[in-house]
């Protein structure tokens, strides 16, 4: 038997009453949103960006997918929904930011690398657009573990979803004059850290360090 809901219930309950209870947050947001931030992120359950980035309701608008890819501009616009989310933040909402963000023991990228998915099916179609990401992870770390290149594709998937963003070109046009700024970034899970690419490097790097035993005593 499926376990109950209630519990999600009870957590709108606590939402009510936080937010409309004793706040004014949803009396201006109920006339409108002016996030300036949108954030491309995985649709993995442990992976939440409001709660990873501490932001409250109105802040940031969010797409949420599996392994948080970008498909690239096409003019049948076989992924629509995407292209539809991005054309909505950044040309109507004016979104200053965009940020990739991928993450560490993604399921879609082990499905990717491992070649689970079925090639013809829904998720096979979707993946395959990182498929340059698996390429490059083994044409370059043909030696590394499969913990090692998992990471790196992991990785290698933002740029491929940045790099897709540009093909874009109402979004690019914006970066090139400076209005919009594109971010790739990666949450390790397992020791809380968060990782940027920089372009300059041609690397990420640590943006948020990992916890250490003793600032976690002191937190």
């Amino acid at each position: 038997m499926p376990q109950s809901v209630d519990h999600l219930v009870e957590g709108f309950k606590r939402f009510q009453h936080n937010y409309f209870g004793s706040s004014s947050v949803f009396d201006t947001l109920s006339e409108g949103q002016r996030p300036s931030t949108l954030i491309i992120g995985c649709c993995d359950s442990r992976v939440h960006p409001p709660m990873l980035t501490d932001t409250a309701p109105g802040e940031v608008f969010t797409v949420r997918n599996v392994a948080n890819l970008v498909p690239p501009c096409e003019p049948d616009n076989p992924h629509a929904s995407v292209a539809a989310a991005l054309e909505f933040a950044v040309l109507a909402l004016e979104v200053e930011h965009v940020i990739v963000m991928g993450h560490s023991s993604c399921g879609g990228i082990r499905a990717l690398m491992n070649r689970t998915a079925i090639a013809d099916s829904a998720l096979g179609k979707w993946l395959s657009m990182a498929e340059p990401a698996r390429q490059h992870v083994c044409q370059h770390y043909p030696d590394a573990d499969a913990k090692e290149q998992q990471r790196l594709a992991e990785q290698a998937a933002i740029l491929v979803s940045l790099n897709n963003l540009l093909s874009y070109p109402w979004l690019a046009d914006r970066v090139a004059e400076g209005s919009l700024v594109l971010h790739g970034w990666y949450f390790d899970l397992r020791e809380g850290a968060l990782w940027g690419y920089d372009p300059e490097q041609h690397a990420f790097t640590e943006l948020v360090c990992p916890l250490t035993p003793v600032t976690m005593q002191a937190a």
